[in-house]
């Protein structure tokens, strides 16, 4: 069975010093070459090269030439793997950041904060506490809560916010209403004025003075 390529997990980038010290322990050196420049080259039994520049980045090119992990000065770490998968590691911010051939890429936050940006322009954004967030190309966003909450928000600004145990509200820039499981449904205006509809038929308005104006069955 193929050992599989653990050079580009997050623990491995997080550890660069270690993990190229373990590689070269069980991998001898073959051939040494020093460049005008400064740099330089290390071929290994394995096949694989390691190249150091003057300026203390390392690129480690693997011995069938289709990964390359590239361990810059400053701390962070370029991988580029076989599968044209590409993961890039900052260490000042301790973000790794994966491109997939797919265009798809995600962002890995030390928080535990996910964020994927599809390729059709949808960004999915997974909290540490378990909400997860869509935000759309059009401007829609949805959000869905640990405790089964949604929250929809259209391009207009309009929002919907579905609860587990039913109700539903709906915010708009003229309203603010409550929907309730058994039909009823009460409603805020901007202007004040207060009305509730129950699922009986029974309709009560009131004005922004929270003076009743009306109060009897439709039908």
């Amino acid at each position: 069975m193929a050992q599989q390529d653990t050079s580009c997990t997050p623990e491995a980038l997080r550890n660069t010093t270690a993990h190229l010290a373990c590689k070269q322990m069980d991998d001898e050196v073959r051939e040494e070459t020093h460049y005008p420049d400064g740099k330089t080259e290390w071929m290994f039994a394995s096949g694989r090269r390691i190249v150091a520049f003057t300026n203390g980045t390392k690129k480690e090119i693997s011995a069938d030439g289709k990964s390359i992990t590239i361990r810059f000065f400053n701390g962070d770490v370029k991988c580029v793997l076989a599968d044209e998968k590409a993961v890039y590691y900052y260490a000042n911010t301790q973000t790794t950041h994966i491109t997939y051939p797919s265009g798809l890429e995600v962002l890995k936050f030390p928080n535990k904060q996910i964020e994927k940006h599809h390729p059709n322009g949808t960004r999915e954004i997974i909290f540490p506490d378990g909400t997860v967030k869509h935000i759309y190309p059009d401007g829609r966003e949805d959000s869905v809560f640990p405790d089964g909450t949604v929250v929809k928000l259209t391009g207009n600004g309009e929002k919907t916010v579905e609860f587990p145990n039913g109700q539903k509200e709906i915010h708009t820039a003229w309203f603010k209403r409550r929907e309730y499981p058994d039909g009823t449904t009460k409603t805020i205006y901007t202007n004040g004025r207060q009305e509730t509809k129950y699922s009986s038929g029974r309709v009560r308005i009131k004005d922004k003075g929270g003076m009743i104006i009306m109060d009897r069955k439709l039908n």
